[in-house]
């Protein structure tokens, strides 16, 4: 199994939103890919309550059966959307992606 981890800092303003409102707009755009790419085995995504100057605003955590499926979620017309909304609202990304027994 492929577990895949992103963090993002969001923009304090982006798209005329808010850094909170556009947390939730991708919190919601995420967890909707859950009905449509079939590679998906497991999504969750969380939006950060600690205001620590470490934090990072928004989390997905996701699972995938292996690397090919992890591939097909990336690549998949509907998550390529979702990137393009993320480039225009993120100022930072960290990505972490490991296979667990």
């Amino acid at each position: 199994m492929i577990k895949h981890i992103v963090m993002w800092r969001l923009k304090d303003t982006a798209n005329d939103s808010s850094k909170d409102q556009n947390a939730i707009k991708l919190k919601k755009e995420l967890e909707s890919l859950k009905d449509k790419i079939k590679e998906i085995r497991h999504i969750e995504v969380g939006i950060n309550v600690n205001p620590s100057d470490a934090a990072f605003d928004v989390v997905l955590y996701s699972e995938f059966d292996n690397l090919e499926a992890l591939h097909a979620y990336q690549i998949h017309p509907a998550h390529k959307r979702i990137v393009g909304f993320v480039n225009q609202i993120r100022l930072d990304r960290c990505v972490v992606d490991y296979e667990h027994q």
